[in-house]
């Protein structure tokens, strides 16, 4: 079927005349996570990661990808002539050298300019105006040969209220005119979808998991602009909307409407964030500036009331989780169990808990060395079954009109061998490591990172991706500018500096191909702590509540230090999950949560 619909997109760029056609995972506003439309990647390449970028040529293909998804591509792209090009990796052709390489003098690359950043099509732009190459944005080629193409979502949006939300969003966007006003723009251009649904306290769910509205959003001066198909809109909403003094236009609109911006306009908007089209859609005469948008620092620190939220929203994840782990320790080797109706148990104990929605991401449930596919998916029938031995990993979360959750846990279902064991023992302190950081004010995810690679690292091994994200709320379960990573990659921001109220969450791990994989994973939130002589000091509040399996672990190799870190927390864990339990699981919780 692949090799059959890279033939049909050839055809196509036959007749247009175009010698390379770029196809990346985006919807026309660069989200992480897209919605059926939207899947032209996975469609023509058989790749069923998330995250990757697919260039056809007359003659052949490629596909870029991270570490996350190195093994399940190499799996998926096998007898598919696509050639697997791997991210970040020394020595490895990137996307734009292929671009260099393969396509002559006077050439045509071609790409649906809806679907590529700005910043990406102008660096393309850049690296070609010496060979006289053209750039053909206007069509979706992928269009014409995809029959039975799911439609766009159009599912209803619904107000966030103040309770959830902690601030009203007038005053919101007030804080973005002031934004402008210091950056000395006169309107921006926004079409990040998790930040207008901050900024106007909206959600939604055209995006599966991600309770997000696709629409773009406008702001001037005077004036608020938001761009989106009316049929989402409820007279009710259409009310509120109407009362922030916003002017309702079609979602399409937003193309004709930049053509007629006039002088003296100033726009800010962030190029990785905007597409293409609508950049090349603004008259020349207009100036832009470029800059990450003011809501991505707002929204990444919460504030108190979403932060108390938070805290009860981690309690129910926290009962759902340690009732499943509760059930899988009890019935593993008696009721057939295998990855994908142990992550559908999972599922059902969150849907027990109040306010609960929908899963933050599609969970990952992954036995023994399917584990060592970070992003690992069950299919049901071809996943495996689960035994009385080895490790399983669940990386899972909620969203609840509390907040976003991410929590992973990695659980001995019997005995687990002695590299495994050191492995699972390692991860576990790396993760509490971070999670005790002290530091002083002034300190990015990039000077912590060691804190949890540290004893990863001692023992020669790695793990191909960051220690840490930032979290939404009741938004993207990934989310910007905080993180843990130790290093900047390519193209990439470097995180920013940990403020009081950003969540961020801690999750090393040990990824062994054909063996196991092992992921612990805590979500965090940046506190305020003493301040003296030397400054202001910082710490990180646990928001995660959930037992982590003592059963694989090697004691002997954790210091005094690491073992009383580990029964704080599971102290805090039992007292705080205790009351929601019945008796039999707070026995059963007591046995895993006591002191070593």
């Amino acid at each position: 079927m692949v090799k059959k619909r890279l033939g049909q997109v050839r055809e196509v760029m036959r007749q247009k005349q175009i010698d390379a056609y770029l196809i990346p995972t985006a919807d026309f506003h660069q989200s992480e996570y897209v919605g059926d439309y939207f899947q032209t990647r996975r469609y023509v390449s058989g790749f069923t990661g998330y995250a990757g970028t697919l260039i056809i040529t007359l003659e052949q293909a490629g596909l870029w990808t991270d570490g996350r998804y190195f093994i399940q591509a190499e799996q998926e792209l096998e007898d598919s002539e696509i050639t697997l090009y791997k991210s970040g990796v020394e020595g490895m052709l990137t996307e734009e050298e292929f671009l260099q390489r393969e396509v002559k003098e006077h050439g045509v690359i071609g790409f649906d300019g809806r679907t590529v950043a700005a910043s990406v099509g102008k660096r393309i732009e850049e690296m070609q105006k010496e060979k006289g190459i053209r750039i053909a944005y206007e069509e979706d080629l992928i269009d014409l040969i995809w029959e039975g193409r799911p439609v766009m979502s159009m599912n209803p949006v619904y107000v966030l209220e103040l309770r959830y939300a902690g601030e009203d969003a007038q005053e919101k966007i007030k804080r973005i005119r002031e934004a402008m006003e210091v950056r000395h723009a006169t309107m921006h251009i926004i079409t990040s979808l998790d930040d207008i649904a901050w900024i106007l306290n909206i959600r939604g769910s055209d995006i599966p998991n991600n309770p997000v509205v696709l629409c773009y959003l406008i702001i001037t001066k005077k004036e608020s602009l938001l761009f989106i198909e009316e049929l989402k809109l409820s007279w009710e909403v259409t009310e509120y909307l109407e009362g922030l003094g916003i002017t309702i236009y079609g979602y399409n609109e937003i193309y004709e409407y930049v053509k007629m911006i006039v002088q003296p306009e100033v726009v800010l908007c962030d190029l990785d964030k905007v597409n293409y089209a609508i950049i090349k859609a603004i008259p020349s005469q207009i100036s832009i500036i470029n800059g990450c948008n003011p809501s991505v620092a707002m929204r990444a620190v919460k504030n108190e009331i979403e932060i108390d939220n938070l805290r009860q929203a981690h309690i129910k994840d926290g009962v759902a989780f340690t009732k499943f782990m509760y059930y899988i320790k009890q019935n593993i080797g008696k009721v057939p169990l295998d990855e994908v109706s142990a992550s559908e148990y999972l599922e059902e104990q969150r849907k027990q808990q109040n306010g609960y929605l929908e899963p933050s991401f599609s969970t990952i449930c992954a036995y023994k060395e399917n584990a060592a596919m970070m992003h690992y998916h069950a299919k049901k029938g071809e996943c495996k079954e689960l035994k009385k031995e080895g490790l399983l990993l669940i990386d899972s979360g909620g969203q609840y009109l509390e907040g976003t959750t991410d929590l992973t846990r990695t659980l001995a279902l019997g005995p687990v061998c002695e590299e495994q064991r050191k492995h699972y023992t390692a991860v576990v302190v790396s993760m509490l490591n971070l999670s005790n950081a002290r530091f002083l004010y002034g300190c990015t995810g990039q000077n912590l990172d060691i804190l949890a690679r540290g004893p990863i690292w001692n023992m020669n091994l790695d793990y191909q991706c960051g220690t840490g994200h930032g979290v939404g709320y009741l938004l993207n379960v990934h989310e910007g500018p905080n993180g843990f990573c130790w290093s900047s990659p390519k193209g990439t921001k470097p995180s920013a500096v940990l403020e009081d109220g950003m969540v961020t969450t801690d999750e090393p791990g040990i990824y062994i191909e054909g063996s196991h994989g092992i992921r612990i994973e805590n979500e965090l939130v940046c506190c305020k702590g003493e301040q003296n002589e030397y400054g202001q000091f910082m710490y990180f509040e646990p928001l995660t509540m959930a037992p982590i399996d003592v059963d694989a672990l090697d004691m002997t190799r954790m210091t005094t230090v690491e073992k009383a870190r580990l029964n704080a927390y599971h102290k805090k864990v039992y007292e705080t999950i205790l009351p929601f339990l019945t008796l039999d699981e707070a026995v059963w919780l007591r046995q895993y949560t006591r002191q070593i």
